[in-house]
């Protein structure tokens, strides 16, 4: 296995359904525009409160990705 170097960018993914769904869509959206995904850490999660229920879910990532060369 070859030595590798890794950036970091740090994105918010949203989502009316599920946090689940707010992390899938942070990285697809990021994929769009950065090659070389390689993993995603969650540093933080929190949500809009609509009268007494979720009105939408935030998850802040770091998402890691080899640099070309």
């Amino acid at each position: 296995m070859s030595d590798r170097v890794y950036k970091i960018t740090e994105v918010v993914g949203s989502s009316a359904t599920s946090i689940e769904d707010a992390i899938e869509k942070a990285i697809a959206r990021t994929a769009d525009t950065v090659k070389h995904l390689d993993w995603f850490e969650v540093v933080s999660t929190r949500g809009h409160i609509i009268g007494r229920g979720v009105g939408h879910y935030q998850v802040t990532l770091r998402i890691g990705f080899t640099l070309e060369g």
